[in-house]
């Protein structure tokens, strides 16, 4: 494994770490305890130390599950972060709540699902430019680090993406960002990356395998079951978004290199990237994508 300095955190994270929206159930399947413990023990086997989670994958139902595995293994190996800003209701139905009060509230249930007494990483979650520069609401997320409930502060930017975000994060007091970066998706080359590298922000890279389309696995007509997410998307861009992967897959990626090792790696060259964060549904999983910290390393990268 790799590891690299979260920008002014100062936290050494694995370039591989595990996103678990998954485990909130939105993805097509539940996830017993069983099931992430199992998840969970091969990551660390492997070397990765981050996992990111959220307020709203399930009603802090990640977090739970997360949190039972911590309370049974050394927490002090982990680097957790987590969000805030919404309320889970049922699949793909969330309210916003950004207000100081509301997120008072959004973080105390985070610490007790997570059995911890701060949260590593406590970012912004996909909220509007507006919500986002709410000077009381920062005041806030300051006001508990100083308390000991918040470590650092990110910005997790909206998927649609948000120069703004990027550009005000370090005046408002976040040291990291989140944001969605793969292959398919290269905008945060021009709109996020100057601005990180400006401020010393670090950068952890959702979605970069975009949503599994550059690992390979489907191809046209692929359908999603009813409780999958991706079942809710604009069905005519996501075969666009397939027939655009299949296409990089077969030009760019080199013969004896798996695509999903190949389009976390193509990440994770860029120098504002941090760490990958892509999720898993098992340890085998989990395995593929450790293994593009091996290619880097091969590459002396």
């Amino acid at each position: 494994m790799l590891y690299r300095t979260l920008g002014r955190t100062g936290l050494r994270v694995s370039v591989i770490g595990i996103g678990t929206w998954q485990f909130g159930g939105e993805w097509g399947r539940a996830y017993a305890q069983s099931e992430v413990d199992a998840i969970l023990d091969r990551a660390g086997e492997l070397g990765v130390n981050l996992i990111d989670t959220a307020e709203c994958y399930g009603d802090h139902l990640s977090e739970r599950l997360i949190g039972d595995y911590l309370s049974r293994r050394d927490r002090s190996r982990w680097i957790v972060a987590t969000k805030f800003g919404h309320q889970f209701h049922s699949f793909m139905k969330r309210t916003e709540h950004f207000s100081a009060s509301a997120v008072r509230e959004q973080l105390e249930t985070s610490l007790r699902a997570l059995g911890m007494e701060a949260i590593d990483l406590y970012q912004f979650h996909s909220g509007s430019d507006d919500q986002c520069l709410n000077e009381d609401l920062w005041s806030f997320i300051e006001q508990q680090k100083r308390a000991g409930k918040v470590r650092h502060a990110g910005i997790s930017i909206l998927g649609k993406g948000s120069e703004v975000q990027a550009r005000e994060a370090g005046r408002l007091g976040a040291e990291a960002l989140q944001v969605i970066y793969n292959r398919l998706d290269r905008r945060p080359e021009e709109t996020v990356f100057p601005h990180a590298q400006r401020d010393n922000l670090g950068v952890l890279a959702r979605v970069p395998l975009a949503s599994g389309l550059l690992s390979g696995k489907y191809s046209q007509g692929a359908a999603f079951a009813a409780d999958d997410v991706r079942s809710t998307w604009d069905q005519q861009k996501l075969r666009g978004d397939i027939h655009q992967a299949q296409e990089i897959l077969e030009r760019e990626v080199p013969a004896g290199v798996s695509k999903a090792q190949w389009a976390l790696a193509w990440c994770l060259r860029h120098p504002q990237v941090t760490a990958v964060i892509p999720g898993c549904k098992d340890p085998s999983q989990v395995e593929i994508n450790v293994s593009a910290a091996t290619l880097l390393e091969m590459e002396g990268a």
